[in-house]
């Protein structure tokens, strides 16, 4: 296997758990997924918007210590807790991505960490 190397950055949330921002291994990194933590407050807005502008915010800055950016990213998972906010975090996501869009699988789940509305992961191809 190849060498794994952690990426960090204090310009997104510090881990709430035994993981890694973000591991690089080859020319692939694989960001771990974020919610809409303010790195400097540490706190979630209460609106599935700001929260998904925030969770892209997060991402943008774990690519780029990773030596990449959003461009780089091939494939995306949002998990959200009410799929019926489908529409509103596409729209926020297309300001942060250009075509050709990055692979993706949207699920909805029954809770996510601090009760968040929206946790997106991602790969990247460097």
């Amino acid at each position: 296997m190849s060498d794994k190397t952690p990426i960090a950055t204090d310009k997104a949330p510090g881990a709430i758990g035994p993981y890694s921002q973000a591991i690089k291994t080859g020319n692939l990194v694989f960001i771990s997924g974020q919610i809409g933590f303010d790195p400097a407050t540490m706190k979630v807005a209460d609106d599935v918007e700001t929260q998904a502008q925030q969770v892209f915010v997060n991402l943008a800055a774990v690519a780029e210590a990773a030596g990449g950016s959003l461009k780089n990213a091939v494939k995306l998972t949002i998990y959200m807790k009410d799929l019926n906010n489908f529409k509103a975090v596409n729209g926020i996501m297309e300001k942060h991505f250009e075509q050709p869009y990055p692979a993706r699988a949207t699920i909805e789940v029954s809770r996510l960490p601090v009760d968040a509305l929206v946790e997106v992961d991602a790969v990247l191809a460097l």
